[in-house]
């Protein structure tokens, strides 16, 4: 069991990561440019941060051994591609909040998908909780108003989707190297952007935001995820994740005056609140357990 010293450095770590990962609107808003050019900005910074993080990692650690990638993580990277590409589409043709609304569906998808590939044991609080978080999610699509609303909402929905494949792939094969996963994701993101980006060399400011979405939402975040998470339990670092799908609206609202309409809001706290019902109830088992 960790010490309270190394669990107060998890939980910073991880509340951390879910702060800059709910950056990932703002930048988007802040670029302004076409989806394919983001992504391929973004991509190469990230593959530059994460790349860099590898290298130090396994001069620290010597333990190359202890980890997997073959079919596995060939299969969790283009998952990740998908998910990733239709994350940035999301953030561009809807608002972040209904973005946030659909993805807060991650713990529920995870472990529905993890039930049918490998039989992970499902609890009836999961079904209350994910019952809720649906009806939630109802109430937040039919506040769309417009066509990309809809094509947003969709793209959110095969984002998280692909997000919860990975984390069942993770859970499936536990040697699996999930770093290099996202590393090879970046690569593949950025090679195929190449044909659809508008080459030419982004505006200073432009730059900037995906620099920092590619450095700061993407690799740091991901680092320090991957560090705190070891420090505190599972659930916990999900229940304390959950942070981004409630800042993310809000740095939109304060810097770019993003409209949430009353409907979005309603869903978007009814889901928030069976996500954090759910994860609390699982904590607390995981505790008994132990």
């Amino acid at each position: 069991m960790p010490n309270s010293s190394g669990r107060l450095a998890g939980v910073i770590m991880v509340i951390a990561s879910a702060i800059l990962w709910s950056t990932a609107g703002l930048f988007v808003r802040m670029a302004d440019l076409d989806t394919w050019s983001i992504v391929f900005w973004r991509s190469g910074f990230s593959f530059a941060t994460l790349g860099l993080f590898i290298l130090i990692r396994n001069r620290v650690e010597h333990l190359p051994g202890n980890r997997s990638f073959g079919l596995p993580g060939i299969a969790g990277a283009a998952v990740s591609v998908v998910a990733s590409i239709t994350y940035i589409a999301s953030l561009k043709w809807t608002s972040v909040a209904n973005v946030m609304t659909v993805y807060a569906m991650l713990p529920f998808a995870a472990t529905g998908i993890a039930f049918l590939w490998f039989g992970e044991r499902i609890t009836s609080r999961f079904i209350v909780a994910g019952l809720f978080a649906f009806a939630g999610v109802f109430v937040s699509v039919n506040a769309a108003v417009s066509p990309g609303d809809i094509a947003g909402i969709v793209a959110a929905s095969v984002m998280t989707v692909g997000c919860a494949i990975q984390l069942a792939i993770a859970r499936r094969y536990a040697t699996l190297d999930t770093t290099q996963m996202t590393v090879w994701s970046g690569v593949a993101c950025w090679i195929i952007a190449i044909p659809f980006a508008q080459l030419a060399f982004p505006a200073p400011m432009q730059l900037l935001a995906c620099a920092l979405y590619g450095i700061l939402t993407t690799g740091v975040a991901y680092v320090l995820l991957l560090l705190g998470s070891r420090r505190i339990g599972s659930g916990e670092a999900g229940l304390l994740s959950m942070l981004d799908v409630v800042l993310g609206p809000v740095w939109v609202w304060l810097f770019y005056s993003e409209y949430v309409s009353l409907p979005v809001l309603v869903g978007g706290g009814i889901v928030l609140i069976s996500v954090v019902w759910y994860l609390a109830g699982s904590r607390r088992i995981s505790a008994a357990v132990a």
